[in-house]
């Protein structure tokens, strides 16, 4: 049940899990990239090699750029309504160590050489054409003219999500034209599949940089307060009053239910059930974090089931977006308790957490 919010606390953690030897896959993912941070949230599936065990869960990432590197800012993992799971599959500097096979390609200035780096069904968006690349012949066919121009690629964000047998890169690339001198920035998706014993290129997004935003400035007592946006929404017992309060791309990973809800309509249909037990929450403990146009609170709340009296907690995380002039959710994952399905964990030593407890309802 405890939030990990130390490098101590969570090695603490994996210290534990690893003896499991646990291998995953993603099953369903809803990837949300923003300036300087993205998130990745869905399903995953995770094969234990020390007991041969299959278990799925429900993950939210949220990545940042720390000191020069995209890092895991928060990370929730939570049982299924009716199965459990956690794990990782491959780390994340080996993912982003596969661009420089790439870029080694390029430097070699020789079109088959690069295209040898894609995938069988292999697909190519790239920057400066408007046709996608489909098969060997139409991506050698680009990089002829490409290296032309000499180029050499370095990575200045990154955000990697891993699966089994898969995995995938996106951020933002710098290329320095060695015929011209000319720096050219871009945003990109790569994703790599294992074929023939190798790591190879299925799908490669690359586009130029759109224009820029100016930043929505809110504090942490404000990024707190957006939750009683929510829980008045609640109040009302109206669906449509609550899924109005989640953003066009949002995504829900509801509290009892295995489906991740990824529009208004399956958004709405969830709080339709939900909103008959009359829930009022009240935060417990709260960890903001602000980035540009994006902020997340995250932490543990109580219900209190007005149906019944009946008293709930669970965790929460909630990263909102400033859409259309408000501050809008974008990512919602709520989860029971998990300690109460699979008994005590040990307890890490924590510093004080930034929230401990909020003003009565």
């Amino acid at each position: 049940d405890e939030p990990r919010t130390d490098f101590d606390s969570v090695k603490d953690y994996f210290d534990a899990f690893l003896l499991k030897k646990p291998q995953g896959k993603i099953l369903d993912g809803q990837i949300y990239i923003g300036d300087g941070w993205a998130s990745d949230t869905g399903i995953y599936e995770f094969t234990m090699g020390a007991t041969g065990d299959v278990v799925k869960a429900r993950y939210s990432y949220n990545y940042v750029q720390e000191d020069g590197i995209w890092k895991i800012q928060h990370h929730h993992s939570s049982v299924m309504p009716e199965e459990i799971a956690m794990g990782k599959a491959i780390t994340e500097d080996e993912v982003r160590g596969l661009f420089s096979l790439w870029n080694n390609a390029l430097a070699t200035l020789d079109p088959k050489t690069v295209a040898a780096r894609y995938a069988k069904s292999g697909v190519l968006l790239p920057t400066v054409s408007d046709t996608p690349r489909t098969d060997f012949s139409s991506i050698e066919d680009y990089f002829v003219n490409f290296l032309k121009l000499q180029p050499q690629g370095e990575i200045l964000e990154s955000h990697v999500t891993i699966g089994h047998n898969w995995c995938q890169d996106a951020g933002i690339y710098e290329f320095t034209m060695g015929a011209t001198g000319k720096k050219v920035k871009g945003r990109y998706s790569f994703i790599y599949v294992f074929e023939d014993g190798e790591w190879k290129i299925n799908h490669h997004h690359s586009s130029v940089m759109p224009e820029g935003t100016m930043a929505q400035p809110i504090t942490e007592e404000e990024v707190r307060n957006l939750f009683q946006l929510w829980n008045s929404a609640l109040a009302t017992e109206d669906p449509d009053a609550v899924a109005k309060r989640y953003a066009k791309n949002a995504v829900l990973l509801p509290t009892v239910s295995d489906i991740p809800r990824t529009n208004y309509d399956l958004i709405h249909h969830y709080f339709v059930g939900f909103l008959t037990k009359k829930p009022q929450g009240e935060i417990l403990e709260s960890n903001v974090s602000i980035g540009h146009n994006w902020c997340q609170d995250s932490g543990i709340y109580e219900f209190t089931m007005g149906a019944t009296g009946d008293k709930v907690k669970g965790r929460y995380s909630f990263v909102y977006v400033f859409e259309d002039g408000q501050w809008k959710i974008s990512h919602h994952h709520s989860s029971v308790m998990p300690e109460d399905f699979l008994g005590p964990a040990p307890k890490p030593e924590m510093s004080t957490p930034h929230f401990m407890s909020a003003p009565p309802l």
